[in-house]
C-alpha cells in the first residue's frame, strides 16, 4: 500500500557527451553550450551542460516507469535550478528520487528530487500519477 511519506526507489541516470550529442540530434537543439567546452566557458558556464529538457525527460522517465507508463502521469512540473555539468570523457550522475505527498484513491502526488554531483538541479518538482 502506498502512503504519504513513502519514498520511491532512487534511480541514477548517467549522462555523457555522447548522450548529449544524441539528444541534440534527436531534438534539433544544437546550442553549442551543450557540445563545445570552449563556447560554454566563453559564456560563463563551468563546462558543457546537459539540455534542460533532457534532464526533465529523464526525471519524467523515472516517474512514468514507476507509474506503469506515461498514460498514468497526469501532471509533471519542475523549475530548473542548476545545470547538469558534463565534462569531456566523464559520465555524470542524474540521481532521481521521490516522496509520496498525498494519496487520494488511485491518484498519487509526488515530490521529486533530482541532483547531479550532489547539487540539486530541479526545484519544485512535482508529479501526479494514477496507480
Amino acid at each position: 500500500m502506498i502512503e504519504p511519506g513513502a519514498t520511491l526507489p532512487t534511480k541514477i541516470f548517467y549522462l555523457d557527451r555522447e548522450l548529449l550529442k544524441a539528444y541534440a540530434n534527436a531534438s534539433g537543439d544544437h546550442n553549442p553550450i551543450h557540445q563545445s567546452e570552449e563556447f560554454a566557458l566563453s559564456v560563463g558556464l563551468p563546462n558543457v551542460i546537459a539540455h534542460g529538457m533532457l534532464t526533465m525527460a529523464l526525471v519524467g522517465k523515472f516517474i512514468s516507469d514507476w507509474a506503469g507508463g506515461s498514460a498514468n502521469v497526469k501532471e509533471f512540473s519542475a523549475r530548473f535550478l542548476k545545470p547538469v555539468i558534463v565534462p569531456a570523457g566523464e559520465k555524470v550522475d542524474l540521481t532521481v528520487s521521490a516522496t509520496v505527498l498525498e494519496v487520494d484513491g488511485n491518484r498519487i502526488k509526488l515530490d521529486c528530487i533530482a541532483t547531479s554531483a550532489g547539487v540539486k538541479v530541479l526545484g519544485m518538482a512535482k508529479a501526479v500519477v494514477i496507480k
